[in-house]
């Protein structure tokens, strides 16, 4: 059994900063890549950020380009999600996922594997 675990959640105003963990524990896996979604009361869970390990390659939603950063260390299925100039339009329970399969379109849900229980950020204005 894999476990995705997020943390560092909170409250905070707006154009303030947050960082947000997520670590795997469990059963030993090697990730292919790693993301970050966001579910916001009454809408769909959406993509924010992904990491692919083979290359390096981080990718982002528009809606937080230039303002969230991806990163982690592959080896421990470790990803980070530094959050710069939130706004209150980042509300949501974000959540951090891991696929263990080939690469593929990182922004759809079914693309991972496991998921974490989310971690609650709320941008107050």
């Amino acid at each position: 059994q894999v476990q995705l675990v997020e943390s560092g959640g909170g409250l905070v105003q707006a154009g303030g900063s947050l960082r947000l963990s997520c670590a795997a524990s469990g059963r030993t896996f090697r990730s292919t890549f790693m993301g970050w979604f966001r579910q916001a009361p009454g809408k769909e869970r959406e993509f924010v950020a992904a990491i692919r390990w083979s290359r390096g390659s981080t990718y982002y939603a528009d809606s937080v380009k230039s303002r969230f950063t991806i990163s982690g260390d592959n080896a421990k299925n470790t990803v980070y999600l530094q959050m710069n100039s939130l706004k209150p339009t980042d509300t949501a329970v974000y959540y951090c996922a891991a696929a263990r399969g080939l690469w593929t379109d990182y922004r759809r849900r079914d693309a991972y594997d496991y998921w974490g229980q989310g971690t609650q950020v709320t941008v107050s204005s």
